[in-house]
């Protein structure tokens, strides 16, 4: 039996990383929190970028098809 499913209704099995949404300035109350919610998305940014490149090393650059094993 032949699945009539189309190919961009499958869900991508590993998708690319989408970079945390930036807090809005206005976010920071400015009492000198520990954690600042910008230190928090500076992390979140680092661990955005480290799994951007992984998956850069999985699929090629991103704007090219990768290459066929």
């Amino acid at each position: 039996m032949r699945d009539n499913t189309p190919m961009s209704a499958v869900p991508d099995p590993d998708p690319m990383p989408q970079p945390p949404e930036q807090p809005d300035i206005n976010a920071c109350c400015g009492s000198g929190c520990d954690p600042c919610i910008f230190d928090t998305h500076d992390l979140a940014m680092d661990e955005y970028r480290q799994a951007l490149r992984a998956w850069k090393a999985r699929n090629g650059d991103g704007d090219a098809p990768p290459k066929a094993a």
